[in-house]
């Protein structure tokens, strides 16, 4: 992360919280269900060669999509909800800093 206010707004608009009661310089903990992510203060970061990611698998994609879309974040320009050829439903995101947030939730085909 560049900035830690921005961030930390950034991911509690997709209702993380923070983790703990302790704020530490220049790190920072954030925890949603079960996902917890760290972050470490990098402000010299340039977001156009930053190729960061996380994969984040969940049973309920479609809410968690339809939550982002009534919260107005921005889905990643090629990450709408589709399931992909590997049989995986899936949609990403990019934060401020540039790094992709891919949520997938497995397909039963039938």
């Amino acid at each position: 992360m560049r900035n830690k206010a921005i961030t930390k707004a950034y991911y509690y608009n997709l209702g993380f919280e923070q983790l703990g009661s302790k704020d530490y310089d220049g790190y920072l903990m954030l925890i949603k269900d079960k996902i917890e992510i760290h972050f470490f203060e990098f402000k010299d970061l340039d977001p156009k060669e930053n190729y960061g990611q996380v994969y984040i698998r969940t049973d309920h994609i479609e809410d968690i999509y339809n939550f982002c879309k009534t919260q107005h974040i921005k889905i990643h320009p090629n990450g709408d909800l589709e399931i992909k050829p590997w049989d995986v439903k899936e949609f990403a995101l990019l934060d401020p800093d540039n790094n992709l947030l891919t949520f997938g939730e497995q397909v039963i085909l039938k």
